[in-house]
């Protein structure tokens, strides 16, 4: 098999399988790994795929610049931001993350709603001006521009004194295996370090995040409440998350 016959084959099998074990396909192939891992790191440095130990995971689309993002899956996002949405209770504390489905939520949330939100995401603060009703907490940092949001160590700092009922988290990736990840080593640090802060973690995860991986981990499946997504409740990577313990919360 010539090399872009190999390179055409893998993506294949990625978009079929949702992963490549490197050993596998070194066996099906009768090539060697090294073979393989070299062909897997020409893919990832195309951003075709995200390697992980031993192979590879479809790389999420949500890692794209924040204008971008604001165009993949709007409608996906608005689900995701209804279900939500609705976990925010009267009188309660809610961090929001930043990010676009986040945005979404914000823009969701009733205007007559009394809350009380703290984010980073001065475009999640921007939103609520309109919500007469809503007390806003701006935590600062330094301004990561992929995401619109505050991050490094004062924010982290800042995010230790707050306490809230409920966050609602944005990741680029949601897999079973790798688990849910983010493009950013420093904000994936604050993504914890609020989680760390409320009673519950929800994951706001469209469709596209499903089955995909970015390089950073953000949090153990077992650190979070449930994963709101509009992902069918058939789909393999659903069913296998449900199978383990998750909370799947359907949007669809």
């Amino acid at each position: 098999m010539l090399p872009a016959e190999r390179r055409d084959h893998l993506l294949d099998l990625l978009a079929r399988r949702g992963k490549i074990v490197a050993k596998e396909v070194a066996a099906e192939l009768r090539i060697s790994e090294d073979s393989v891992r070299r062909d897997l790191r020409d893919l990832a440095s195309e951003g075709l795929c995200q390697r992980v130990y031993g192979g590879a995971l479809p790389v999420s689309p949500a890692v794209a610049d924040y204008g971008a993002r604001q165009d993949v899956a709007p409608d996906g996002k608005r689900k995701v931001a209804s279900v939500a949405a609705g976990l925010v209770r009267p009188g309660g504390v809610v961090i929001l993350d930043g990010g676009t489905t986040a945005l979404a939520v914000a823009h969701t949330l009733p205007r007559d709603l009394a809350c009380t939100v703290i984010t980073h995401s001065p475009t999640i603060a921007v939103a609520l001006l309109d919500h007469p009703q809503a007390e806003v907490f701006m935590l600062g940092g330094r301004l990561f521009k992929h995401s619109a949001v505050a991050c490094g160590a004062t924010a982290v700092e800042a995010a230790q004194n707050v306490f809230a009922d409920l966050f609602l988290l944005g990741v680029t990736g949601v897999h079973p295996e790798a688990g849910l990840t983010t493009g950013d080593a420093e904000d994936a640090a604050m993504k914890r370090a609020l989680a760390a802060r409320a009673a519950d973690t929800y994951v706001l995860a469209s469709s596209e995040k499903i089955g995909t991986a970015s390089r950073f981990r953000v949090l153990p499946w077992e650190e979070i409440s449930g994963l709101i997504t509009d992902r069918a409740p058939h789909d393999p990577v659903i069913e296998q998350l449900t199978e383990s313990g998750v909370e799947v919360l359907s949007a669809g």
